[in-house]
């Protein structure tokens, strides 16, 4: 090479370099030969980013417009369920008033899933083929055979093309064999060569074996199980999610229930304290009463109607979360109308069984068994790190040549006539073994921990049945007491707003039956719900809840590249775990959820009574008057 063409390579180079350091400072430049630094924050601009379709959903009901006019959708709790799980892609469960996403999808499992091929690909042959043309051409000087005090320069050159394939695989006790062939094909010039054209070639074969450290089948087959326990451990989650789902239907549904009846509660009072008012001020206007107690009257009846309000609120509140749990917009042209009555039967239990089923399908118990095995596995690895360093290694190979003499004649060696082999024992390892001995001891605490995580968590699932039990007892028991309170109650309202009618009591004994009675017809609602939610919540903390209702899990499948590449069918892989519908397990009525309770007026007796004996009454009969003797007054 002259000097001219060094320096137009010199120039072009330096010219690259110019440009890239004064050109302007674009990172997204594509004729940037180096990429400027990053000085500055770039923020793109929310509407520069994709827009997610919206749903078509019409503004939510409120109280000033609660839409309670709105067409009825009967709806049993099984099927409320069963819309939850066919929605529950992304798994929601209930918090409060809301529903909030627990952070587990359908796909959790089959994404771990692929962690198990991942690590068994270690296992998996390998194969390199390298594939080089190369042409040499090496320079050197030599004596000017007419002027000895001269030196001419020329050069050999030399082509070669080079093929090198090697086969590997590592097997489960940690040995790698491998194939390797090697071909070599030169040609040289100028001159005369003793093999011109000449072609090499090695044919090697190898085994490597780990005897401590990395060797064993357990310990290499380790990380496949580790992965395996992750898979088992992701579907736990999502499951015990689902099973939060399940009880976060029944909740929010029983919830509904509770709060129409409430509603319901709530507007009978205002009825009574309106009927109130308007009497008393009728009364007033005859001087019967005094203004003071029509003002206690009115005073009544607008807390009774704030009250309404609230109660009103809170139905547009938990049918809110109801249609949140289940997937479902704000609102529809719709209501929602819970159709499936409460139980109100005892449930008979038998304590051993709770706590056996308790241990036994408890999600969270069961992930933290796989967190001990995982941890059994990783310690198999510690221990194996921990060991020196010895490998067996047996190498045999194959030469041969070939290649044409200067005569013109192709000459070659067989294999079998050069061989090559090597059989010896590798030894390494770092004095004291500080961090391997450290790995261990890690290892050994962890699984310590982790049993006492394990211990308590089982302490912690106990306590959890025993409160679940004596929830269910207490709601069951307050539920009777609320019945006989509600029964005294309404008659207690009846006598006290007959005596007021009559002017026989104060306003105040009318304004404290009605409090009565509403707080007994809410309570008595509140105590059923409360026990039917705790039925689904007792079934939670054992963890049949989902076993209990039918519900099961099911492996979709997609098609994705198999082993046979892009040009060949996909293969099929698993896509997601969903859960089956359930099965039918509640009643369902041709009535709303809440006639469970006898919604009737409370004064409907005391009116019907009211109305009969004003029909009913008998002639006045008078005493005879008692007139003085004839003669008598004669005289």
């Amino acid at each position: 090479m002259t000097s001219r063409p060094i320096a137009f390579v010199l120039l072009l180079a330096a010219t690259t370099a110019a440009a890239a350091l004064i050109g302007p400072a674009r990172a997204d430049a594509p004729w940037r030969f180096i990429m400027p630094e990053q000085r500055s924050i770039r923020i793109r601009n929310p509407n520069q980013l994709p827009h997610v379709a919206l749903p078509e959903t019409p503004a939510p009901p409120t109280v000033s417009e609660p839409r309670f006019n709105a067409p009825p959708r009967d709806l049993s709790l099984d099927d409320a369920i069963r819309v939850a799980l066919e929605n529950a892609e992304v798994v929601r469960v209930l918090a409060g008033v809301t529903a909030v996403s627990s952070g587990q999808t359908i796909y959790d499992a089959a994404i771990t899933n692929t962690f198990i091929d991942q690590e068994r690909a270690r296992f998996d042959p390998s194969v390199i083929i390298r594939n080089n043309w190369d042409r040499i051409e090496t320079p050197f000087a030599f004596e000017d055979p007419g002027d000895p005090l001269r030196t001419l320069i020329d050069g050999t050159r030399t082509d070669a093309y080079n093929v090198d394939f090697q086969l590997s695989k590592t097997n489960i006790t940690g040995g790698t064999a491998a194939l390797d062939i090697v071909d070599t094909h030169s040609r040289f010039r100028p001159g005369v060569f003793l093999l011109n054209p000449r072609e090499t070639s090695t044919l090697g074969l190898s085994y490597t074996q780990p005897l401590l450290q990395g060797g064993g089948r357990r310990a290499n087959l380790a990380p496949i199980v580790i992965a395996q326990i992750d898979t088992e451990r992701s579907f736990f989650q999502m499951k015990g999610s689902v099973q939060s789902l399940v009880r976060g239907a029944i909740e929010g549904y029983w919830n509904l229930v509770f709060a129409r009846t409430d509603l319901w509660t709530r507007e009978q009072q205002v009825k009574q304290a309106d009927f109130a008012y308007r009497q008393a001020e009728a009364r007033a206007r005859t001087g019967n009463i005094s203004p003071a107690e029509v003002a206690q009257t009115r005073v009544s009846l607008a807390n009774f109607r704030a009250t309404l309000i609230t109660a009103r609120a809170n139905v547009l509140q938990r049918e809110a979360a109801l249609r949140n749990l289940l997937g479902l917009p704000p609102y529809g042209e719709d209501r929602i109308t819970p159709t499936s009555p409460p139980t109100d039967e005892r449930l008979e239990l038998d304590w051993g069984l709770l706590v056996s089923l308790a241990e036994q399908y408890r999600p969270d118990l069961i992930e933290l068994k796989l967190v001990l095995e995982a941890d059994q596995q990783f310690l198999m690895q510690a221990q194996n790190q921990a060991l020196p360093r010895v490998d067996a290694v047996g190498v045999y190979r194959w030469n041969g040549l070939e290649g044409v003499m200067p005569i013109g004649d192709p000459v070659s060696s067989p294999f079998s006539q050069n061989t090559d082999w090597t059989l010896g024992v590798n030894f390494s390892v770092p004095l004291g073994l500080r961090q391997s001995r450290a790995q261990l001891r890690q290892r050994e605490l962890i699984i310590a921990r982790d049993r006492a995580n394990l211990t308590q968590g089982l302490h912690s699932a106990v306590h959890d049945v025993a409160l679940s039990v004596r929830n269910l007892d207490q709601f069951f028991e307050q539920y009777l007491a609320y019945q006989e309170t509600k029964s005294a109650a309404r008659d207690n309202l009846e006598l006290q707003m007959g005596r007021y009618q009559s002017g026989l009591n104060p306003y105040i004994n009318v304004l404290q039956a009605i409090v009565d009675w509403g707080n007994s017809v809410s309570n008595e609602a509140q105590a059923v719900t409360q026990y039917n939610t705790e039925l689904a919540q007792l079934q939670l903390e054992t963890g049949t809840i989902l076993e209990t209702h039918g519900v099961y899990f099911f492996q979709e499948r997609y098609g994705s590249i198999g082993p046979k590449g892009r040009l060949c069918a996909y293969e099929c892989y698993p896509r997601d775990m969903r859960p089956t519908d359930n099965e039918n397990v509640y009643p369902v009525g041709d009535e709303p959820a809440e006639d469970f309770f006898d919604l009737d007026d409370p004064l409907s007796r005391l009116r019907k009574r009211q109305r009969a004996d004003a029909e009913e009454l008998p002639p006045l009969q008078l005493p005879e008057p008692i007139l003085p003797e004839t003669d008598y007054i004669g005289q």
